[in-house]
């Protein structure tokens, strides 16, 4: 009964939530009634409407906080994370003990900060890109905000490649790839346009049947995997561990820039360690189990005519897993199927901190209802999806690779104004000046310590289309550069911003 009692204030919130506007309405009854009839009937099935308007303190009324375990647990415990660890003996050149060495310790440093930006969502009430304004300013933020957009949509274009994949191995290839990245983007679609609570539902439902089919997985094929050495036998050198590394990391650190999308419903006098707590394990557990096994996996086809087959030439996951499979006959068919199915788990989320972005890095588009832009998110990711089917390896390499960069120097910057600057102090930011350009800092300080740091984040890249000259010795340690780099440069910056935003 208790359990049932907070989600009817968890619906309550949003249904509250969803009535308001940018502007603000007399009241949520008499704004709905100023609705046309099919808005009026979305609220009604319980599509969240609310956007970037942070939620007043006593609307945070969310208890169920082991919530937000699920939803980073679901969104993780994919295909995509199976395919990350392939990376390591594939691209890198690693043995598996090697690969699963990096992948245990990087995830465990890594996961710590989107953890960490998760219990800042019940103390603020505001979405992740919000809170960035009170460092990057009103107009500095959209420069991260087109980073992250640009990194969103490239995860949702990864996912919807595996899941397409994985889909059309089940019609043994009758069923083209394009055809199965529809059917999961489309899957995707429809949960994320229902917002909040359904995406909350789904992700608490969508993972019991993705570890049946890994436990079935490792059922029939586990008798395959061994401690393989790398494929050509040679000692892992530092620049291939850390170059993987960066992919490690440039796989779970962006998760920062979206993280309190998904808290800022939560009772704001929740324990910052339990949030932290539910959102660490959400992301170590699926993620750092996962790419084990998926590089165990990938390491042993060769071995197994079947898998080997189902991999092919052109990096098949989905072709792997269904062969895996394959020994339970058509449960295995039916496993698979759960398989593909289990990425729309990470887009859905995905497409909801997508429309976020959008209201931020263009501040008209925040009087368009939050479900408009899971349809543009869409639209965008999709055709990029099937155009880029058939060169998955280089396209996840590279991606993963890249991202991390960015949102390493992002999250140095939130962390030193909020611990240096404000001293650890929520009540320090001015709530109602979230959407004042002239009662927000500048945001050139923020913008300035991210951009001056990439002067050495540059060098120190290994990249298919770069080789900085740190880089080629080191491997690519830009993401480990980033972090301190941009943290130091903006203690300085930041303190000549203040002093002349107060002058003037």
């Amino acid at each position: 009964m208790a359990d049932l009692r907070d989600e009817k204030l968890s619906v309550d919130v949003e249904k509250d939530a969803a009535s308001k506007t940018e502007s603000g309405a007399a009241s949520a009854h008499s704004g709905e009634n100023k609705s046309p009839p099919w808005l009026r009937a979305l609220l009604r099935w319980g599509v969240e409407e609310r956007g970037i308007v942070p939620v007043p303190y006593e609307q945070r009324t969310d208890r169920q906080f082991y919530k937000i375990f699920f939803v980073w647990f679901s969104m993780n415990f994919n295909i995509l994370s199976f395919s990350t660890g392939t990376l390591g003996p594939i691209v890198f050149g690693l043995s598996l003990r090697d690969t699963c060495l990096v992948i245990l310790f990087f995830n465990l440093l890594a996961c710590a900060l989107p953890a960490y930006f998760n219990t800042w969502g019940p103390r603020t009430g505001m979405r992740q890109m919000v809170h960035s304004r009170y460092s990057f300013g009103y107009y500095g933020i959209m420069i991260p905000t087109i980073l992250n957009l640009i990194g969103l949509c490239g995860f949702n274009i990864l996912n919807s490649i595996l899941g397409g994949q994985a889909l059309a191995s089940v019609s043994n290839n009758n069923m083209s790839w394009t055809v199965g990245i529809v059917i999961i983007a489309l899957v995707a679609l429809v949960i994320s346009f229902m917002g909040y609570r359904v995406l909350n539902w789904y992700e608490r439902l969508s993972w019991p049947p993705v570890l049946l089919a890994f436990i079935v997985a490792l059922g029939v094929g586990g008798k395959h995997l061994y401690n393989a050495p790398s494929f050509s036998g040679e000692p892992p050198t530092a620049a291939s561990v850390l170059s993987f590394a960066s992919v490690i990391a440039g796989f779970v650190i962006t998760f920062a820039a979206m993280a309190s999308d998904f808290t800022m419903y939560y009772e704001p006098t929740v324990s910052s360690h339990k949030i932290f707590l539910y959102s660490y394990l959400g992301y170590v557990v699926p993620i750092i189990v996962l790419e084990c096994l998926g590089a165990a996996a990938v390491m042993a086809a060769p071995n197994v005519p079947s898998w080997n087959d189902g991999y092919g030439t052109a990096g098949n996951i989905g072709g792997l897993l269904e062969a895996m499979l394959s020994p339970v006959g058509g449960f295995g068919k039916f496993l698979t199927v759960m398989l593909s199915l289990s990425v729309t788990a990470n887009i859905a989320c995905t497409l909801y901190s997508i429309c976020f972005n959008f209201q931020v890095l263009v501040p008209s588009f925040s009087k368009v209802p939050r479900y408009v832009f899971s349809i543009v998110g869409t639209a965008i990711s999709l055709p990029l999806s099937i155009v880029g089917a058939h060169r998955f390896y280089t396209a996840l390499t590279n991606f993963l690779s890249l991202i991390g960069y960015w949102a390493s120097a992002y999250g140095a910057i939130l962390i030193v104004e909020h611990y240096y600057f404000r001293k650890g102090d929520f009540g320090s930011y001015d709530h109602s000046a979230w959407n004042d350009p002239k009662r927000l800092p500048w945001g050139a300080a923020a913008v300035a310590a991210g951009v001056l740091s990439f002067a050495l984040v540059i060098p120190c890249m290994q990249q298919v289309w770069f080789v900085g000259p740190i880089g080629a010795k080191s491997g690519d340690i830009g993401f480990e550069v980033a972090f301190p780099l941009a943290g130091i440069l903006y203690l300085p910056l930041r303190k000549l911003e203040l002093k002349y935003q107060k002058c003037h």
